[in-house]
């Protein structure tokens, strides 16, 4: 009991110096002081809560406009592609350096929801050249299978290799923070494969606006979570180009009209 009202005298320490700077009148009594320390960790809570879930609400529209056209239509499958790798290095690099648990339970949800979207993809794709299979290792039919159970096998490869590299390699500052780069750099490049796909066609056509209208609201508040919480500098890179490349895909939406 004595460290809860420790811990929330720090708190409303920090609450008050904050709000002091605005001009705002602060309560000092006990009450106040409690009140404003409540308000803050709430404030916490629901920020954290809505980073574990709200990464994956921009694909909602995406799902149902695939699953009502019965068509991938404009949307690039290599979108669940990085989004896979690049949660599922995030999860790995957690082993070497654990950082904020509701970022991991972020990763967690949307590994599972990409496959669900991914299988969803591969369902209204019609087979039109034969099967293609995972382990008949064409580089030219890359992310181009005809079965979902090729790109599991491919993911669980990945899984495998870089769940070994860790367990071998975790005592190593460089590898460990070269992971982290390298899950936050793939993230950061998540609209890559959209806004080339829509270059190479020129089109927007079948690419749900609301899903990228919801990645740069999200991408807007994970960077701001990211600094707020002092994580480390790979997350603010990521958040910074992520909204860079959503705004070059409002410009495309723009353009090709």
């Amino acid at each position: 009991m004595v460290g809860t009202i420790g811990l929330f005298k720090a708190n409303s320490s920090r609450v008050h110096s904050i709000l002091n700077k605005l001009g705002i009148p602060v309560d000092s009594s006990s009450s106040g002081i409690m009140s404003s320390s409540i308000l803050a960790s709430a404030i916490s809570y629901g920020a954290s809560a809505f980073m574990i879930v709200g990464g994956v609400l921009p694909y909602v529209p995406q799902y149902m406009t695939i699953s009502k056209s019965g068509s991938v239509g404009g949307f690039s499958t290599k979108v669940c592609l990085v989004l896979l790798l690049a949660n599922m290095l995030r999860i790995a690099f957690w082993f070497g350096h654990p950082f904020e648990l509701p970022l991991l339970l972020q990763s967690i949800i949307m590994v599972i929801a990409m496959l669900v979207l991914l299988r969803l993809c591969v369902k209204v794709t019609p087979n039109t050249k034969g099967k293609r299979r995972f382990l008949d290792f064409d580089f030219d039919y890359f992310w181009k299978w005809t079965s979902f159970e090729d790109y599991v096998q491919f993911l669980a490869a990945m899984a495998c290799a870089i769940g070994i590299s860790m367990a071998a390699l975790r005592h190593s500052y460089i590898f460990v923070e070269g992971i982290g780069l390298a899950a936050l750099m793939t993230e950061a490049c998540l609209a890559l494969p959209q806004f080339l796909h829509n270059y190479e066609t020129k089109s927007t056509q079948g690419m749900s606006v609301a899903m990228v209208t919801l990645w740069l609201a999200g991408d807007i508040f994970k960077t701001i979570y990211f600094i707020a919480k002092q994580t480390p500098l790979q997350f603010w890179l990521c958040g910074f180009l992520q909204i860079s490349l959503d705004l070059a895909i409002f410009y495309q939406v723009g353009t090709y009209v």
